[in-house]
């Protein structure tokens, strides 16, 4: 193999020739190198490089086609709305609104939830390792692929559905948010190897632990459980907007009515906004279970404070006004600030494990510090003091008598997600300190170990 001989082309420089030829070899390689023929050959990628664009270049022309397109949307729904009669106009919209904000604000969770997986990537934490995730997991770049296709899909939908409906066409008008339904739910649940499958399948087996929570809980387990909790007015809306279609009330007014099946008064609202909360304290009953740990009861407390906020608000519509004034509705305020009140405390102490805002004011063990922020005070201020706004706030949304200005509830809600966005660092930092903590201490046991191993004493003579 190695001693075989290898014979250069004609034309190759390293081809030996005889001393009398070597020079003028030398000469005709040297005038062949200038010619023009030669000289094409290296400058082919120089010019198919200039051809092509710079990414900067395609980046900035994505940016500005979206610009466009959303700029197009917002003309063509405001012109929509502009159509309408003044009296039908506001009716018209929170219908709308109804149907399209919730997949609204779960594209603005996704677009916060590749910002959480980029900042990790860009530190020390594994969050690969913390999640269990296998090699063909989801990064932060397909994340955002995923967040773009449903920030646009979504305002389409929406625009078309304003449309339609301005200009008299109501059946194809009603039909839009049935199709972007059935289009998510059918993705979700698609059985062949395109839309991320195994990222797909990852959350439906992680929801079905968190509805059924009949085997070990998993940190991804609760982690997916606690921002459930956040979206619980995502899945209120959500199935105020299933109830409409199935009753074939899109597009319809006839559900303002008290008494209509899928109306604001409806049983079935409270009822969806308590299941995250239920769930997430199943799971803290079955992680006592297996623990043992006393914590985990006193977090399942926790959840149980939010029951109480969620069906004495909902009262306001089954009791008589002087009974919910003097009665029912102190009650609501004592279990709202409470509910607040240990929620907050929850993070801090025990989600973020900050051990009572010690390491706001001192430092002295670095392996307290935060991995993510080094250690910057400011940050930890910020964090706490808007935690604690927003957790007063969070009780807004629950509250189903506090619904009749919409845009509020969606301002709130979305502050909520933030809320959820700052808390998923400090949680996901504080999970990383302790394995790292946990896998430093099994390293030393084993080195000791080894220790005691080579400084026992022998049985053995030599």
């Amino acid at each position: 193999m190695f001693g075989s001989q290898v014979i250069p082309p004609n034309k190759s420089p390293h081809l030996r020739k005889s001393d009398g030829e070597q020079g003028n070899t030398e000469m005709e390689g040297l005038l062949h190198s200038t010619e023009p023929s030669d000289l094409k050959i290296p400058s082919l990628p120089i010019s198919a490089a200039a051809i092509m664009p710079s990414p900067i270049l395609l980046w900035r022309f994505k940016v500005l086609l979206f610009f466009l397109w959303g700029v197009f949307c917002c003309k063509i729904g405001w012109d929509s709305v502009m159509r309408m009669s003044v009296n039908l106009r506001d009716l018209f919209l929170y219908e709308a609104f109804l149907y399209y904000n919730p997949l609204l604000l779960v594209t603005m969770m996704v677009w916060l939830w590749g910002v959480n997986l980029w900042v990790f990537a860009q530190s020390t934490i594994s969050y690969a390792k913390i999640f269990d995730l296998d090699q063909n997991h989801l990064t932060h770049r397909e994340i955002w692929k995923v967040a773009t296709w449903m920030t646009i899909i979504v305002p389409i939908s929406m625009t078309a559905y304003l449309y339609l409906y301005s200009h008299g066409e109501v059946s194809l008008a009603a039909s839009q948010p049935v199709f972007l339904y059935c289009a998510v739910a059918l993705i979700l649940i698609f059985p062949f190897d395109i839309f991320h499958l195994s990222s797909r399948y990852y959350l439906l087996r992680t929801l079905w632990r968190i509805v059924f929570p009949l085997q070990a809980i998993t940190f991804s387990d609760f982690f997916l459980a606690d921002i459930l909790t956040s979206m619980s007015k995502v899945f209120s809306d959500l199935e105020r907007s299933v109830c409409r279609m199935v009753h074939r009330q899109v597009a319809t007014i006839a559900w303002f009515e008290a008494d209509s099946v899928c109306g604001s008064h409806s049983i079935g609202i409270p009822i969806i906004l308590v299941l995250p909360y239920i769930f997430r304290l199943f799971q803290c009953v079955r992680q006592y279970k297996d623990t043992k740990e006393k914590t985990a009861l006193f977090n399942a407390l926790k959840y149980s404070t939010a029951v109480p906020v969620i069906f004495l608000s909902a009262l306001k519509y089954h009791v008589l006004p002087d009974s919910w004034t003097n009665f029912y509705r102190p009650l609501w305020l004592l279990s709202a600030v409470l509910n607040s009140l240990y929620s907050f405390y929850w993070d801090v102490t025990r989600d973020w494990d900050l051990s009572c805002f010690t390491r706001i004011f001192k430092f002295n063990k670095p392996s307290l510090c935060s991995y993510l922020l080094h250690g910057r005070k400011w940050v930890y201020f910020w964090v706490i003091g808007s935690n604690f706004i927003l957790r007063l706030a969070w009780t807004y949304k629950l509250s189903a008598h506090l619904r009749h200005n919409y845009l509020t509830v969606f301002t709130i809600t979305a502050l909520e997600m933030v809320r959820r966005f700052q808390w998923v660092f400090f949680r996901v930092e504080n999970e990383w300190t302790k394995m790292s903590s946990k896998s430093n201490l099994q390293l030393s046991e084993i080195s000791s170990e080894e220790k005691d191993k080579l400084l026992a004493p022998s049985d053995h003579n030599v």
